[in-house]
């Protein structure tokens, strides 16, 4: 059996694959590929363009359609069908069943560089990674006008092939955590049987936990921010069709520290790092601190103070740490609400939503005015911080001081800090401490 006919019975279910006959020099040639990845008339005319002085000698033809593609040795099915895949052009010369793999004109599949959707750049260039990892590699390329840059790209999947690419400065990164991120990602087993397509799937790769509440990675959607980590020792890791930058690994600095503050003056960007800590502060510490002076210590404040929160309070039927833990969820379903939906209506609608249910809410003496002012302060602030997912992270640490506030008033609220930073002390990646601000060198 030929190998056309072994390609046109292997894919008889698939309707955009396509194989057309054609003569280049007096021979027979068969074309395959997928029309929906490849514009077939241009990519004919650009082959015919390149064959036309080719004379019409068998020898000859075979050697120019080897210096403009690749020759596949083995011919195997397997890897037809994965050159196919990558969007390729095979030309199979019929009387010698020789097959070659061509790069063609591609249908346009990918979409330019746009703008960030999750980051919003402040004096620094604002196109974006998309889903395009060659693309994204070249932005990052562009950059980086150094022989010391490098990347690794791995191919990992069991039902379908996907790349991931392993970028990194040399001299820069630390050689054990380049070793270890390479042998992770270099694994036989793992390239057979891990279908990498999302963070979990890369977190099992390298083997990290999956029950903590630090994020182990950073995704960021500017070239400007993997260039920086680059710069930092970190690593960068771009998985197909993802469009963002895997940063590796994460640390606390990245909560504080972002490359537009490079943009001011020194004092000026100590500051804004400044505010971003105490935003994250108040974040975890203003929920704990209402519930304990309210309902355990309301001696620590002044009389003045402690008479109108409790006359706001008067005809509130539950105790404080209820009214807080309910309103807290209502908020973050109002911020769940607010990603989900569509960017057209989604910031009105969880907008109204959220202004009628907190006047509704006070207005029916279910919660206390301060109550609300203190929940959108910790709101307001917890944003300050540089990286959605970072946030996340702190949005999970306040629960734990408000329930030792319940308990334990002003005293449980230090001891959940003190918890909170003990948590972070211990917490690594790669065996690099998360707490660790200098350049990610382990221990």
């Amino acid at each position: 059996m030929s190998i056309a006919t072994e390609l046109e019975r292997h894919y008889a279910k698939d309707e955009d694959f396509m194989l057309r006959r054609a003569y280049f020099g007096g021979a027979p040639v068969a074309l395959a590929g997928f029309k929906t990845m490849i514009d077939f008339p241009q990519s004919l005319t650009m082959l015919r363009q390149q064959l036309h002085d080719g004379g019409s000698s068998e020898g000859e033809l075979l050697r120019m359609l080897a210096g403009i593609g690749r020759k596949l040795e083995n011919g195997r099915l397997d890897e037809l069908t994965a050159e196919l895949r990558n969007a390729r052009l095979l030309v199979v010369h019929e009387p010698s069943e020789t097959v070659f793999s061509l790069f063609p004109i591609t249908q346009p599949l990918h979409r330019s560089v746009s703008e960030p959707l999750t980051e919003n750049p402040i004096l620094n260039p604002s196109g974006a990674f998309n889903e395009d990892m060659d693309l994204n590699l070249g932005m990052l390329r562009m950059r980086i006008n150094s022989d010391n840059f490098h990347f690794s790209t791995h191919s990992f999947g069991r039902t379908y092939k996907s790349r991931v690419t392993l970028a990194y400065l040399e001299g820069e990164i630390h050689p054990t955590l380049l070793r270890k991120l390479t042998d992770r990602l270099t694994s036989r087993t793992a390239q057979a049987s891990l279908d990498i397509g999302n963070l979990q799937d890369l977190i099992k790769l390298l083997g990290l936990s999956k029950s903590g509440f630090v994020t182990r990675f950073r995704t960021c959607e500017t070239p400007a921010n993997a260039v920086r980590a680059l710069r930092n020792g970190r690593a960068v890791i771009f998985i197909e069709c993802l469009p963002y930058a895997i940063v590796v690994p994460s640390l606390a600095s990245d909560f504080i520290m972002s490359e537009e503050d490079r943009n001011y003056p020194f004092a000026i960007a100590m500051v804004l790092r400044c505010y971003r800590v105490f935003g994250l502060l108040l974040m975890i510490l203003l929920p704990a601190l209402y519930v304990s002076l309210v309902s355990v210590n309301p001696d620590v404040l002044r009389f003045e103070l402690a008479h109108s929160i409790a006359k706001s309070r008067l005809e509130v039927p539950y105790p404080a740490f209820v009214e807080t833990l309910v309103m807290m969820v209502i908020l973050e379903l109002l911020m769940e609400a607010l990603i989900r939906l569509p960017a057209s209506i989604g910031p009105a609608i969880t907008m109204v939503g959220g202004i009628v249910l907190g006047q509704a809410a006070v207005a029916a003496k279910l919660v206390s005015n301060l109550l609300i002012i203190v929940l959108a302060a910790g709101t307001i602030s917890g944003a300050t911080a540089v990286g959605f997912q970072n946030v996340l992270t702190f949005r999970m640490f306040k629960y734990v001081t408000l329930v030792l506030s319940a308990l334990y008033g002003v005293l449980g609220t230090m001891a959940g800090l003190v918890l909170v930073c003990a948590y972070l002390a211990c917490e690594k990646t790669l065996d690099i401490p998360y707490l660790q601000l200098n350049k990610p060198e382990g221990e």
